[in-house]
Order: C-alpha cells, then structure tokens, then sequence
C-alpha cells in the first residue's frame, strides 16, 4: 500500500519499515562501537556508503565506476576490519533473553575460574599479575614471556602464580579463555605522579594500561589486595562482587540503558 511519494519515487509502508529497521540497526551498531579503536573505521565506511549512494543519485559515472569496483570487496573488508567487535556483538545478543528461551547458551565459565583463583591468591598473599587482552594486539610483550595456548582454569592460574613456580615473576597474558603466555614482562608506567608506595607490579599493570586497552588485575604481594588497571586509571581493594562485575561487563557487555533499539525489543538485558 503507497503511503506517498517522493518525486516520482512511491513509497510503501514496507519501506518505511525497511528504513526504519536498517536505522535502527546502524545506530545500534554505532552505539555498540562507541568509545573503541573501531568506531573511527566504522565512520569512514559510513563516509564511503554514503559517497555511493550520492554519485548513483547524481549519476557520476566515474565515481559511481570506483564505488561499484569496490562493492565485491565490502563485505570481506568489514568482517576483516571489525572482527574483535562482530565476535562481541555475536556474544552480546546471544545473551538476550530470547535467544536463552530457545537455545541454552553456555556461560563464560573462565570468568569463574579468573575470580576464584584471584581470591585464592589474594587469601594466600601470592602476587599476581593477569591481564586480559581486547582488541589491540600487544604480541611484543607477549612475545617476551613463555608461550603457553592452554585453555584458562583455576588451576592453572594458582600453580602459574605459586611461588615455588618458575613462572610466577612477571604476568600472565590471557585472550578470552585462553593462557597465552606466562611470565611476561610489561611496560612501567613513567607517570611521576603514581603513589611512591606502589611496587613493580603496579607500576607495570599501570604502564600496559596506558598503552592498550588491556584490563589487568593485580594481586598485592605484601597485603593481598586486590586492584586493577584500566585505561591508566588504578582501583584497588576490590571485592569478589565488584571484580565479576567488572569482568561481566568487558566479556558480556550490556547495552546502555538509554539505548531503546532493536536488540531490547529482542529481550536483551539492560
């Protein structure tokens, strides 16, 4: 059914569904990108969209040859591009509370195993130093420790972080649940206005903080606090609910709750 046209364009009440869900879909996405190193990448294939579209309007053949030229190759420079937000997104909706009614979508059990073995360590004063990897790649300092590609656990971290192990001096790097490289080293931070009562492994959670966009946890040596490191910022004495929240939030991200798209309507959580 035409609702109107547009020149001599009509338009139906399919179509404005269609623009509607296709805007839904690109805000969403943006939204859901915001505040990364990709957002800026996700811009400029926004730019390079609405080029096309602009020479096919106007009928520029030359730029409308270019546009074409580079279609067959859209879609494989995008997965390419965005492929650390695509693989969090795929988490991030299935998730949903929908998707959980009719598939049973296993939870992230080495979040577990990271928090009880950082409890463990900070009960037992053994120092520890984990940082979990996003999306920049860091593989000169991984390179500089033990490679270890073994699936994360509880068990592993404590022997990793026991004293008596030849590994426990520097930190352990991990990419989602999997260990990818024992005793590290890592950057110090040169911030001259860091507490002068903080040690070596602050210093050095602090440094890689300020160079990527890892979240590292360190457990205090001396008093068995708990703290992390995040974006140069540190936040210490953290309580077991605290820490599962924070890591709930970076492998389950949420979506804001000012956000009123698509994927609430599919159910997902706030």
């Amino acid at each position: 059914m035409m609702l109107f046209k547009i020149g001599f364009v009509p338009v139906t009440f399919i179509d404005v569904v269609d623009i509607v869900i296709v805007t839904a879909l690109f805000f969403e996405l943006y939204q859901f990108l915001k505040g990364s190193v990709a957002i800026r990448m996700f811009v400029g294939l926004l730019v390079i969209i609405l080029i096309s579209i602009f020479g096919e309007l106007l009928s520029m053949s030359a730029l409308t040859w270019i546009m074409s030229s580079l279609k067959t190759v859209w879609v494989l420079a995008f997965v390419i591009i965005f492929q650390p937000e695509l693989r969090r997104l795929l988490v991030y909706m299935g998730q949903s509370r929908l998707i959980r009614k009719f598939v049973h979508v296993g939870e992230f059990k080495f979040i577990d195993d990271i928090i009880e073995a950082t409890m463990e360590l900070s009960k037992k004063n053994f120092g520890a130093l984990i940082v979990l990897l996003r999306d920049m790649n860091i593989k000169s300092i991984v390179d500089t420790g033990i490679n270890l590609q073994a699936q994360v656990s509880k068990q592993l971290i404590s022997s990793i972080f026991n004293p008596r192990s030849p590994m426990h001096d520097g930190a352990l790097i991990i990419r989602n649940d999997i260990a990818v490289a024992a005793k590290t080293l890592l950057p110090l931070s040169q911030n001259p206005d860091i507490d002068a009562s903080l040690g070596t492994r602050h210093r050095a959670a602090l440094g890689l903080s300020e160079q990527s966009d890892a979240f590292i946890i360190v457990v205090s040596e001396e008093t068995g606090m708990i703290s992390y490191t995040e974006h140069g910022k540190l936040v210490r004495g953290l309580t077991e609910n605290l820490l599962r929240k924070k890591l709930d939030e970076i492998f389950s991200p949420k979506p804001r709750e000012r956000n009123k798209g698509i994927f609430q309507m599919l159910g997902a959580e706030k």
